[in-house]
């Protein structure tokens, strides 16, 4: 993308409103751009589209008007969930204009150096424990991005000094041209979002946009346990460091002694004490913390630990000032959430494991067997991955959403004689609360109920908050 200054007196079309479509408007408004806000909602469910007419920015809504998007337009600003095949970029791209997500603008305002965190899992645990690590070591940390504020809002308030600390998207870095993070950390890759990317090499490319622009002052950081982040890293200029819970490494964060592999099973593993070790090329050593003193718990929760603390020890932090901030640390609301004990059952809500490699690994981090509340938009996937751990650690199946009949398949397979498929209800809260008490009554004391739902929220839900907040509701009120 050009310099922001160049945009000024041109035509600057932002689609799709929300937090990151308004945070653009305004900054794109204030250097002098002409700039068009459009949404197809309707205007009385565009809450922002008055602020935005009240400083005097055009916004249209109701739909995407004919000549929306023509020769006089120098970019297209998109929100990242609007898909590619949207009749106005369809338009950007054939007239040539440059099409962009808020991510590409913020990264050429912001005064502060950028941490850029993407996987396919762990985002928010391990963006939220990056500042909280960054914060421990006094190195002035905001954090922003996907894990809820737009960082073309947070660049006009991160200290120069500090770090902005950026959870990202595939859709967000698919939108990006020149982004270049001092920090880049990929945490893993699994099949997911094929129905915005089309298939695996677009969502992969989209994620080494991550490291694209890097240079030798910068530092890529990458799970070393997956042959796919592995492979996104070669040729980049920046300093590698890996990340790993499997190997023993030469240079990087990993956990010594090893583990066998990365999911849980290996007879005598877990109870073998584990240290998380740093190692420089030059082959000093330094350990930072035992595993069994982290304040999350599970194996992917440990994997999150050992990004964060190579991002920080990356920024500057020192292994010491590390250590309290990683024991107090206990994990984002909706990630393996524990809610209660409630009639002898505990309830845990993963309502953001929005994929089956997600879901996998947090059932693997609880004791078996468990009865699992699961389902939601239908991507297009089979769901077998999950035959396995529903044939040795799955007690029961509640199925919900676009995605039961699927779930219940695989629940067929795996052997599985307590599955309900519930069916849509008038709602989606009443939904929700009769899966809790079909799953209630599956439950005998002292067993888990988990709600990890593999799937993306959308068909019945505005977001995967709403849907662990309806599950928590639920189950406290039984």
């Amino acid at each position: 993308m050009k310099q922001l200054s160049s945009y000024r007196g041109r035509k600057v079309v932002v689609l799709g409103l929300a937090r990151s479509g308004v945070a653009a408007a305004k900054l794109f408004h204030g250097i002098g751009a002409d700039v068009v806000v459009n949404d197809r909602k309707e205007r009385e469910l565009c809450p922002e589209a008055d602020e935005l007419t009240a400083l005097g920015i055009s916004v249209v809504c109701g739909g995407h008007p004919e000549g929306l998007v023509n020769a006089e337009t120098a970019l297209l600003v998109k929100n990242p969930g609007i898909p590619y095949t949207a009749d106005p970029v369809v338009e950007a791209l054939r007239l040539g204009v440059e099409v962009v997500s808020e991510v590409e603008v913020a990264g050429q305002l912001s005064p502060a150096p950028i941490i850029g965190i993407t996987g396919s899992n762990g985002k928010t645990t391990t963006t939220t424990l990056t500042g909280v690590l960054l914060e421990a070591a006094g190195l002035h940390p905001l954090v922003a991005g996907n894990i809820g504020r737009p960082l073309s809002d947070a660049v006009q308030e991160v200290d120069p000094n500090g770090w902005l600390v950026a959870e990202l998207s595939s859709f967000q870095l698919k939108g990006t041209t020149d982004f270049r993070p001092r920090i880049g950390c990929l945490l893993n890759v699994a099949e997911t979002h094929l129905d915005y990317h089309g298939d695996m090499e677009d969502y992969v490319g989209s994620k080494a946009k991550l490291f694209s622009n890097q240079t030798a002052s910068d530092v890529a950081i990458y799970n070393a346990d997956y042959e796919a982040c592995v492979k996104v890293t070669l040729g980049v200029k920046a300093r590698h460091l890996p990340f790993s819970l499997t190997k023993r490494l030469s240079a990087g964060v990993c956990v010594e002694p090893p583990y066998a592999d990365i999911k849980p099973g290996a007879e005598g593993e877990e109870d073998t004490p584990r240290w998380i070790v740093s190692r420089t090329a030059d082959g000093a050593e330094e350990r930072v913390i035992l595993v069994d003193e982290l304040g999350i718990a599970g194996r992917h929760n440990t994997a999150n630990a050992l990004a964060a603390i190579a991002i920080a020890l990356s920024a500057g932090a020192k292994p010491e000032q590390l250590v309290q901030a990683l024991k107090n640390f206990r994990g984002v609301e909706h990630r393996l959430e524990f809610v209660g004990t409630i009639q002898g059952v505990k309830y845990y809500n993963d309502s953001k494991a929005t994929n089956p490699m997600a879901t996998t690994m947090s059932i693997l981090s609880l004791p078996a067997p468990l009865i699992l509340i699961a389902g939601g938009l239908d991507r297009g996937s089979d769901y077998m991955e999950l035959l396995p751990v529903f044939r040795d650690r799955i007690k029961g199946l509640v199925a919900i959403g676009e995605t039961r009949e699927k779930l219940g398949r695989v629940a067929e397979l795996a052997g599985l004689e307590a599955v309900k498929l519930v069916e849509p209800m008038k709602d989606a809260e009443s939904t929700v609360r009769r899966a809790v008490e079909e799953a209630a009554a599956m439950a005998g004391e002292g067993d888990i109920i988990l709600l990890s739902p593999a799937c993306a929220s959308w068909d019945m839900f505005p977001s995967y908050e709403t849907r662990g907040r309806m599950f928590k509701q639920s189950a406290h009120t039984l």
